[in-house]
């Protein structure tokens, strides 16, 4: 019973803080901070409650997937989190500021897929054969959590620190890209400010999706056809402020842009 508590009162500590968009005190307080089980309770509290308020689930985001995050957080494994409806933004459109917690940004590739992976341990051929295409996406994410003072189970419990996407226009099969290699430039306010490439994340994108299945079939929840995945980023993240405009470009998958307003 004491542990249902600690991830009640977890759960509406960053319930709270989203709301009334005051950042909270970190989370670990209440869940510890190694119980990567806890905090995916407290996000699985947090994914019902909006739910039940309207918000429809459409994905999942992959994140840690740089090796040198994890060492940070002290973890071996990416995290994931929940990507609802009202998270997605127009590609070149504008999202207000008031509207994200301590924004940052990240460039990546996203699949969407045309049918479930329900095996428990999926090759990446397997992988490959449920992507229907991808795209090129630029990832706004955010933390309930004040100052982003997080350990791996204050970002977990707060959905993986997601908060809004956008998806390029330039969809792609597989055969047609090099999802490794392809490069990656993100440009804020036409300043180039983060580069890399598909091997960034975990040498490749498909092998964090490979992780997500395989962790979303021991969760007893796998990915379906039509779910949208960020895969993870593929340079380091940068800081955005009302007024910027940032354009991300992936090698084989054209551009993404989006303007960020008061």
């Amino acid at each position: 019973m004491l542990q249902d508590t600690e991830i009640l009162t977890a759960a509406s500590q960053l319930e709270v803080a989203a709301a009334s968009k005051v950042p909270c005190d970190p989370v670990r307080a209440f869940i510890g901070e190694t119980s990567q089980d806890k905090a995916y309770a407290v996000q699985k509290l947090i994914t019902k409650s909006r739910i039940l308020q309207g918000a429809e689930p459409i994905g999942k985001k992959i994140g840690l997937t740089s090796v040198k995050v994890q060492e940070q957080l002290g973890v071996d494994q990416p995290d994931f989190g929940v990507l609802f409806n009202d998270m997605e933004l127009k590609n070149g459109g504008e999202l207000s500021i008031s509207e994200t917690m301590q924004p940052k940004a990240e460039a990546e590739i996203a699949f969407v897929l045309k049918k479930g992976l329900l095996s428990k341990n999926p090759s990446l051929k397997e992988i490959e054969d449920a992507i229907d295409y991808a795209v090129a996406a630029i990832e706004v994410v955010g933390s309930r959590i004040a100052n982003w003072d997080i350990k791996i189970t204050d970002t977990i419990a707060d959905n993986a620190s997601a908060s809004h996407f956008v998806l390029g226009d330039v969809k792609r099969k597989l055969s047609e890209i090099d999802v490794i290699g392809c490069e990656m430039q993100l440009f804020q306010n036409d300043q180039l400010v983060s580069q890399g490439s598909g091997a960034a994340c975990l040498g490749s994108p498909l092998i964090a999706v490979q992780w997500l299945a395989k962790k979303m079939v021991e969760m007893e929840s796998p990915l379906k056809a039509g779910d949208i995945i960020l895969s993870g980023a593929l340079g380091p993240m940068v800081n955005v402020v009302v007024g910027d405009s940032l354009l991300a470009t992936v090698e084989g998958l054209g551009g993404v842009s989006i303007n960020f307003t008061e």
